[in-house]
């Protein structure tokens, strides 16, 4: 695979001076409804776009502007309750809305592909996949043999980078990680070798390495058969690396849309700006250095609007901090301007001033009234009147040897020898300061999750110890352990699987008081007042069941409901991931708030690494079953690194420094069976040789603190990597 990290500037069309020969889709004035019993949604209002011959144009906005919407539409996949009621798509001079069945059928099985964000939910569990990659390539060419249909099958697995294709033909789609059920995908997607692929979020729910694999995949298609590729993702780091131009959607249209180095330069549309003000790792490109608020970032106040109604101004203008009374005149149409160079198109009445309309940091100190109380506060470290606890200096919380193994089979397994030991997490050593947040960052299988489950004694220890706050809570009993949990707090990725949908908000915050003995019954409700309100929703919404509410409402739920039995410490896994930007930021911010005026610990698991970098004061790496690296934030974002460390960091999109990115082969091998010597070696791009295959590496302090487990930092290797060159 090739390490290519943005569109080659030879392949990659010039579209400011594009001829009606390089167009191959124009859309004009494109309206989709939808029908509910609250009205009639404009999902898609008078969206205008155009994609060249190879070009690669992503679409950004949050959940609900209509980016997926748009797409469905141009590819007329829009069902009942659904319907196109006004435009034109036109593709290569011929009009898609006007296709009949037969047409529109051959349109979808030559011309246009479609690669959705899931790929579980893509492929059909009870087929292999070559049999589903083989029915598409069928499909494109009746004509060909059962043995030439096959052949073409294994050539486009192995094109997409499945290894081993004709072993894994007869595979079912189960046995295939998430990269490699994505990489299917596209396989399906490109067997008829389309001129138009729409990929709609296809690396959302991906691991950072396997999301750069899954990127340069993209782009190498795109150059191998000349695709024009729609993009949809929330995911502004990832548009920076893969695409041309951009079109930022609010409110189901359009209203900035142009090249995408200009754009991020240079945003002209308040949405815009705001979208990249919220991104960690792109916010100090768009407002400056963030040392005016360290630790937090800029914020979107609000929603996406109720698409039911007609508008009386700019569908922005609620939350835009630069409207004034012009915008709420009518929405504003796309207005071109230069900038630069670029052919921009801008839908703001103050697109000229946009220097002057600035968000804010969304930060108004606070404390619960009841958080300083003699009775909470007995615990030590946690904080007093003044939000900061006499331990603050001390570990909270450290594991030392911490081992989590599961046994594989039946009792006959067993009994036969034939059972297997899933070394999930294999001795791991951390610790946790008082108001500290702890990252724990690496590929999904590394052991995070199992990690912090051990921690917590939701997995039992196989062995180690576990010690907060001077006890040994492996030995604890369920008792004493009731007593731990109080303190030690978890908020899990999807909130979703984790709050009651059939309790109210107020009954889903006073539950763990009760359970806790915190407080009488109106003393709780009082509280849950105060929680609902800290985390930034309205007393209304205690009344609200989980299902009334948003993804980022409803994890604001989980937090305040982890604050509610007053914490020394939470788990926080991914509580982040698959939210929109503006909705990470808010939550982020919050985040930095509460461990601010609570003093809270943190042990954040993730593998976004720009979240990972703006929120945490220590980073833990952790690779099948092991720390790698340890250190400070700013060590572990620095050379010399783990090679695992530099790959994982060398994946994040939109990195300005990303122009020579590691690609990383394979995906994280199995934990019944790791790899001898180092555990890295079978994937690291600078292995030594036979010494990292034999030899267990042991860790190295390049700094006081900062610990790295890898041969490399050994005196006769060093001189092997130039660690300031990368």
């Amino acid at each position: 695979m090739s390490s290519q990290s943005t569109p080659s500037t030879d392949a990659a069309p010039n579209t400011t001076a594009a001829t009606a020969d390089d167009r191959l889709l124009t859309v004009r004035g494109l309206e989709t409804e939808f029908r509910t019993e609250e009205g009639t949604v404009r999902a898609v209002d008078g969206v205008d776009l155009h994609l060249d011959q190879g070009e690669i144009v992503g679409i950004v906005g949050e959940s609900g502007a209509g980016k997926s919407a748009t797409a469905e539409s141009i590819l007329r996949l829009i069902d009942s309750p659904g319907e196109i009621v006004g435009g034109t798509v036109d593709f290569d001079g011929r009009d898609v809305r006007s296709m009949n069945e037969a047409e529109l059928r051959e349109f979808r099985a030559t011309d246009a592909s479609m690669v959705f964000q899931d790929p579980t939910g893509t492929l059909n569990p009870t087929m292999t996949v070559g049999k589903q990659v083989a029915e598409a390539v069928r499909s494109n060419d009746p004509s060909l043999s059962g043995t030439a249909v096959k052949e073409r099958t294994i050539e486009i697995m192995e094109r997409v980078g499945i290894p081993n294709a004709p072993a894994r033909y007869d595979e079912y789609p189960h046995q295939f990680s998430g990269g490699q059920k994505q990489r299917i995908v596209f396989g399906i997607a490109i067997a008829s070798e389309p001129d138009l692929l729409v990929a709609d979020e296809p690396t959302t729910a991906l691991d950072v390495t396997i999301q750069a694999q899954i990127l340069d995949l993209l782009v190498e298609l795109r150059d191998e058969f000349g695709m024009s590729v729609l993009f949809i993702t929330h995911d502004l780091g990832v548009v920076r690396e893969v695409c041309d131009r951009v079109l930022v959607m609010y409110g189901g249209s359009v209203v900035e849309s142009g090249r995408v180095e200009s754009m991020f330069a240079e945003p002209h549309h308040p949405y815009t700006k705001g979208l990249l003000a919220s991104n960690p790792g792109l916010d100090a490109d768009v407002v400056g250095e963030r040392s005016a608020a360290p630790g937090r970032l800029r914020v979107i106040e609000g929603t996406m609007p109720d698409l039911t109604g007609e508008f009386r101004g700019c569908k922005y203008a609620d939350r835009c901090p630069g409207a004034t009374e012009d915008c709420r005149t009518a929405h504003p149409d796309l207005e071109s301007v230069a900038v630069d160079g670029d052919d921009r198109e801008v839908a703001c009445y103050r697109h000229e001033e946009i220097d002057d309309i600035e968000y804010t940091y969304d930060h108004e100190p606070r404390t619960l009234s009841w958080r300083a109380t003699a009775t909470d506060s007995a615990t030590p470290g946690v904080p007093d009147a003044d939000g900061v606890g006499d331990d603050r200096d001390g570990a909270v919380l450290s594991a030392t040897g911490l081992k989590k193994h599961f046994e594989t089979g039946n009792i006959l397994d067993d009994l036969l020898g034939r059972g297997e030991t899933v070394r999930a997490v294999d001795g791991i050593d951390l610790e946790i300061g008082a108001g500290e947040t702890l990252g724990l960052v690496g590929e999904s299988g590394c052991g995070k999750s199992t990690a912090a489950r051990a921690i917590l004694r939701l997995h039992e220890p196989t062995e180690g110890t576990v010690v907060y706050q001077g006890r040994d809570i492996t030995a604890a009993s369920k008792a004493e352990l009731r007593e731990v949990r109080r303190d030690l707090q978890v908020v899990f990725q999807n909130p979703q699987s984790s709050l009651n949908p059939r309790r109210t908000v107020g009954q889903i915050l006073r539950r763990p008081m009760k359970l806790h003995g915190i407080a009488d019954g109106g003393e709780r409700r009082e509280r849950a007042r105060e929680l609902v309100t800290e985390v930034g929703l309205d007393e209304r919404h205690l009344e609200r069941k989980p299902g009334d509410l948003s993804g980022g409402q409803q994890q604001r739920v989980a937090i305040a409901r982890a604050l509610a039995v007053n914490p020394e410490l939470i788990v926080l896994d991914e509580p982040v991931s698959g939210l929109d930007v503006s909705i990470q930021a808010q939550i982020l911010n919050l985040l930095s708030d509460l461990q601010e005026d609570l003093g809270l610990s943190y042990l954040f698991i993730s593998h976004n690494l720009s979240v990972i970098e703006h929120v945490c004061d220590r980073v833990a790496v952790m690779y099948l079953g092991e720390l790698v690296e340890t250190g400070t934030t700013g060590e572990v974002f620095a050379p010399p690194y783990n090679p695992y460390t530099e790959a994982l960091l060398s994946a994040i999109p939109g990195r300005a420094d990303a122009d020579d990115r590691i690609v990383l082969e394979g995906d994280v091998p199995d934990p019944s069976n790791v790899p001898s010597g180092c555990r890295f070696h079978p994937r690291c791009p600078h292995k030594i040789g036979d010494v990292c295959e034999r030899e267990e590496p042991a860790v190295h302090e390049p700094s006081d603190g900062h610990g790295i487990k890898c041969h490399l930092l050994r005196e006769e290797y060093r001189d092997r990597v130039d660690w300031e060159e990368i």
